[in-house]
């Protein structure tokens, strides 16, 4: 695997490793106040996290999955990461 693609790999594992883990703390956080903006912050981790394990699981699947199909759903995925910091944004707006 060449390196570009490697990078892409190891970076995409850390966004799904870590934005997964801060979704967690911030289901945890909304448990224990039941502030409605961290609910939207746990979505905002979440839909990062899910980016992240689309763009990890890109080269894994290339000998199931047609590569013009995967190519499809990884950039499409990006629409994820503007949902994400819309929710971030929603989440600073709400009192």
């Amino acid at each position: 695997m060449p390196l570009a693609q490697l990078l892409e790999q190891y970076i995409s594992l850390g966004i799904f490793v870590l934005a997964g883990g801060l979704s967690l703390l911030s289901l945890l956080a909304w448990r224990r106040e039941r502030d409605n903006r961290m609910r939207i912050v746990t979505l905002g981790y979440t839909m990062f996290a899910v980016y992240g394990l689309i763009v990890f699981l890109e080269y894994p699947l290339l000998p199931y999955i047609p590569y013009a199909t995967l190519e499809l759903v990884e950039h499409g995925s990006a629409i994820l990461i503007l949902g994400g910091l819309l929710t971030f944004f929603v989440a600073l707006m709400r009192d």
